[in-house]
């Protein structure tokens, strides 16, 4: 780890938000989309992040903003081409984030053969919860997610429906694009994804390790 950059703030100083699309079968379905036969990429900045105790910012241009729970795999160190065998010796731990998505955008995009940007990249669009070390989480194809939006239970997965394992995530984008230290890759969503609206409350976590809260807000601009 570089001085001066802690990994427990990985948000202040990581570069790249690698997003996986389509990795939980029951998702593809609720979307009534393809199966995919290799992963689906997709990329935020670094100023989507939006820790704890910022809100959730609603772009000025949707009116359907949704939510999407990820499990994030937050890389420790700089990996090119590796191996699926050892891609998880480049973990350094895991984080919750929430890849909002301006569904309504989307859809348009994927009408017009588009690139997903407006519907995914906007500012404060990856919510982030605190860091976790890898060594608390021995099996992250183990673990139960869950949302909930006032109140209300709308996404609830288990890592292990995943379609696409973790090693092998990082392997396929590492062979893409070089990861850096302090960089994270979305895994993909469970099925439930649903609409939040201004002053909304969204509760998430991952079950026996973390939980998180946001208000949904628009910006001043």
């Amino acid at each position: 780890m570089a001085a001066g950059r802690p990994m427990s703030r990985f948000w202040e100083w990581g570069k790249n938000i690698v997003c996986v699309g389509r990795n939980y079968a029951d998702h593809v379905r609720e979307m009534q989309s393809a199966a995919p036969s290799e992963p689906v990429l997709f990329l935020k900045p670094s100023t989507a992040y939006a820790p704890e105790g910022s809100p959730v910012l609603v772009p000025a241009y949707s009116r359907n903003l949704h939510h999407e729970l990820e499990l994030a795999v937050v890389m420790g160190k700089r990996c090119r081409a590796v191996p699926e065998a050892v891609a998880m010796d480049y973990v350094a731990g895991y984080a919750l984030c929430l890849d909002m998505t301006a569904r309504d955008v989307q859809d348009e995009c994927k009408k017009k053969g588009l690139p997903w940007t407006l519907a995914k990249s906007f500012t404060a669009s990856c919510p982030v919860s605190a860091f976790v070390p890898k060594e608390k989480i021995p099996d992250p194809h183990n673990l139960k997610l869950w949302l909930k939006v006032n109140g209300e239970l709308r996404q609830e997965g288990e890592t292990s429906s995943m379609i696409f394992s973790i090693p092998y995530i990082i392997s396929y984008v590492s062979k893409i694009m070089t990861l850096e230290e302090g960089d994270i890759i979305l895994t993909g969503t469970p099925k439930g994804v649903g609409p939040v609206k201004e002053n909304d409350e969204i509760q998430a976590g991952i079950h026996g390790i973390l939980s998180m809260k946001f208000k949904v807000e628009k910006p001043e601009y």
